[in-house]
């Protein structure tokens, strides 16, 4: 009978949302805190995010440096491997743009490993880290990340799956070949697109 509701509503959500809604998805108008673990206890003092691997020269910047990148705000939806979605989230952070400016992967470079705090990956091709809807978050809808949701920085990547934007976000490797994260060495979909519900392996 639940996943009869279930199926009822999200077909409900799709004819009125149209293509914003992937298929198996449902609308929430809250959000689901998920993950795997405890929350990391970080110091912005100490904090630092690196951009190493596949590259012409490592980046490294503390909190103070990193915030003092350019800022953007975008608007996007974002899609959870459990069946939830949420749209028009705001959110405020450095884009992966603004940071390529500052790192310049070689050409064997095709793929990226993101590294969190807590110990979390996840892979990303490079093709898609690069979008022009990627940024470094530490603001969601005018307010600072909560710890639960990825304080203080989180990745997001609203064209994949929602644990392709890692929490705690601290670095990434570039590398030449594509090797799987945290969740994908468990069953996830090495990729994640939610249009295709490639959801697990």
């Amino acid at each position: 009978m639940a996943l009869d509701l279930f199926n009822r509503r999200s077909k409900e959500d799709r004819e009125r949302h149209g293509d914003r809604l992937p298929p198996g998805q449902k609308l929430t108008e809250g959000w689901p805190v998920l993950h795997y673990g405890g929350i990391p206890s970080i110091d912005l003092t100490s904090w630092k995010f690196s951009a190493v691997g596949q590259v012409e020269e490592e980046a490294h910047f503390t909190w103070d440096e990193f915030m003092a990148l350019p800022q953007t705000t975008l608007r996007n939806d974002i899609h959870c491997v459990t069946h939830w979605s949420k749209f028009d989230n705001e959110w405020t952070g450095v884009t992966i743009g603004e940071l390529m400016k500052r790192v310049t992967p070689l050409a064997s470079a095709k793929h990226v490993m993101v590294h969190s705090y807590g110990g979390y990956t996840t892979n990303i091709p490079l093709g898609e880290l690069l979008g022009d809807d990627v940024l470094f978050a530490h603001t969601h809808n005018g307010q600072p990340l909560t710890p639960d949701h990825g304080y203080p920085l989180r990745l997001v990547v609203p064209k994949l799956y929602f644990w392709k934007s890692a929490k705690w976000v601290r670095g990434l490797v570039f590398m030449d070949d594509e090797k799987p994260g945290f969740w994908e060495m468990y069953g996830y979909h090495i990729h994640g697109d939610p249009w295709t519900e490639e959801r697990y392996s």
